[in-house]
């Protein structure tokens, strides 16, 4: 990626509803070369899609947490069917396979604390390959919506 393309995608990550005219006229290039660009960094799976960002209040989900599991016995299979499965609840935002001594991190929304309580009650506890699980309610969340490159480490430099 050079500059050019850094710049489209920091165009697109600020507003990817924007014109292709209207990003052209900010990052300084004709539309036809930002169109072009766009498409190859589409193509390229650099820009894997474009999505709304969506209160989850407003879709009665007021009350978020993050729960580790830890999941047996230890296999491929096992592994790649619990996240399939677990990713398909409803409550769920998002799934994170992890080192370290959970296995399993899941960002999960419900209604309010109660229905939390019902999913790793009802949902998790009850799952065979779960030998542990562990929740914490998240009182707020900042997520970055605009990322930059991080530039490349040369071999030898020291972080």
């Amino acid at each position: 990626m050079d500059e050019l393309d850094s710049a489209i995608i920091r165009e697109l990550q600020a507003d990817a509803r924007q014109s292709n005219r209207d990003i052209a006229r900010k990052v300084g290039v004709a539309p036809s070369t930002c169109l072009e660009r766009t498409r190859l960094l589409r193509e390229r799976g650099v820009i894997r899609g474009y999505h709304a960002d969506i209160d989850l209040r407003s879709l009665n989900r007021g009350v978020q947490a993050m729960v580790s599991a830890q999941v047996r016995p230890l296999s491929r299979e096992v592994i790649d069917s619990f996240q399939r499965s677990v990713a398909e609840l409803p409550e769920v935002l998002s799934v994170f396979v992890t080192a370290g001594s959970d296995d399993f991190l899941i960002h999960v929304a419900a209604q309010d604390v109660e229905q939390l309580h019902a999913f790793l009650v009802d949902r998790l506890s009850k799952r065979k390959e779960i030998v542990g699980f562990r929740s914490s309610i998240i009182f707020r969340h900042l997520r970055k919506t605009e990322l930059e490159p991080l530039p490349r480490r040369i071999p030898g430099d020291s972080p």
